[in-house]
């Protein structure tokens, strides 16, 4: 084909043919979306509320009925022995029998249920909550160990630079061999540390993988949620809300167990049949005798108001731990924004100083490759030491937007 025409051909497939859009950096926002999406302990949590749903469904009815069927006065000696027609007093009968727990016993277990059904709703919302924030830590630990890592390649770029330029000097004669023996150390020192912090990279990102599945090419910043205030985070904790529902739950288990001292009456209705002779029908109600209350449900009552106090006892610690939480985790914000500023300002501003002081004195011979390469170097240990320093303030800010679960709070 000549020349022209592919050419030609070229230009009418660069026309035409869609360009290939690069892949959109992955945001925060999508990886938590796709963490609770294939989180398998909030699969568990949804079946625990399944499964507390039907069974709140059931709670509140009656207990099936008893059918019951026999032979009343059955000859066993005699000449008549074991025959069904012949004695006047056989009769067959069958029957059904229905036990009527009272209406305020069907409540409370209804309540019950309901509680429980509560709970493992907080369950779930507990198990995703956790899901949202180990993956907003590891998002932030990709981040930051990927900005690690371009310092590194800055400081590895810098090496090599200065020790080629050393290397020229040296052979120009205007140079030293110690500054190319130190600059070539320098320069592995540099490497190494690339490498360590691309390892570091490549682990940040597998544990990020864990939780959203797939291994992104690139990471948005990270733009974290409004950090709650003391009262919701403490009311929205995932233990205080667990707990809070405990107590429900300890408290309708109370009531059912006070509703069961009063005994369950059940009604039978039978048909009886005779050879010879009118059938009959019969009528009953069975009630428990409860000759021993006081040893029996009312200690059993006791038993459960005693649950209830270890609940609210329990749920009284975990507020003040909650409430604990909040303000150590406040406070470390707090304290990293004040360093992080006086860190900009006493110690990053003079390292960018010294590094432009140090390359104009080398470009009017007044110091020397090793000097500048000091410089530059010391400049990139303090953006390294503020890196840190920003990463301990964004973990802290995500442990207060994201350890709270949504809807807790009363």
């Amino acid at each position: 084909m000549p020349t022209p025409l592919l050419r030609a051909v070229a230009l009418a497939a660069a026309v035409l043919l869609p360009p290939v859009a690069a892949a959109a950096p992955l945001t925060l926002e999508t990886a938590l979306d796709l963490a609770v999406q294939r989180s398998e302990s909030a699969g568990s949590a949804r079946a625990g509320v399944a499964s507390a749903s039907e069974s709140a469904r059931a709670a509140g009815q009656l207990p099936d009925p008893m059918l019951r069927a026999g032979i009343d006065n059955l000859p066993v000696t005699g000449a008549d022995r074991f025959s069904t027609a012949r004695d006047s007093m056989t009769m067959k009968r069958v029957g059904i029998a229905q036990e009527w727990p009272s209406a305020e016993k069907r409540a409370a277990r209804q309540a019950a249920a309901d509680a429980m059904l509560g709970r493992e709703s907080a369950a779930l919302r507990v198990a995703l909550a956790d899901t949202r924030l180990q993956t907003a830590l590891a998002y932030l630990d990709a981040c930051y160990a990927a900005e690690a890592l371009r310092l590194a390649t800055l400081m590895e770029h810098h090496a090599h630079e200065e020790l080629e330029a050393s290397r020229a000097r040296l052979s120009s004669s205007t140079g030293s061999s110690q500054d190319v023996l130190a600059l070539t150390g320098a320069r592995g020192v540099a490497e190494d540390e690339s490498a360590e912090m691309l390892q570091q990279l490549s682990g940040a990102r597998l544990a990020l993988r864990r939780w959203i599945g797939v291994e992104p090419d690139e990471l948005a910043p990270p733009a974290l949620a409004a950090v709650p205030s003391e009262q919701d985070f403490v009311q929205a904790h995932p233990a205080v809300a667990l707990l809070q529902r405990d107590v429900d739950v300890a408290k309708q288990s109370a009531a059912v167990a006070s509703s069961e001292r009063k005994p369950d009456w059940t009604w039978e209705l039978s048909y009886g049949q005779r050879s010879g002779y009118s059938d009959m029908v019969s009528f009953g109600v069975s009630i428990p005798l409860q000759v021993a209350r006081g040893q029996r449900q009312d200690r059993e009552a006791a038993a459960k108001l005693a649950l209830v106090d270890k609940a609210e006892a329990g749920l009284a610690e975990a507020m003040r731990s909650a409430t604990a939480e909040y303000q150590s985790l406040g406070n470390d914000a707090q304290r990293l924004r004040e360093r992080i500023e006086r860190y900009r300002s006493g110690v990053v501003a003079p390292a960018a100083q010294r590094t432009a002081a140090a390359m104009a004195a080398y470009r009017s011979n007044q110091a020397s490759l090793m000097s500048l390469f000091e410089a530059r170097h010391a400049e990139v240990e303090v953006q390294r030491k503020l890196l840190a320093l920003q990463r301990d303030l964004a973990r802290t800010q995500a442990t207060l937007a994201f350890k709270p679960i949504e809807g807790a709070a009363r």
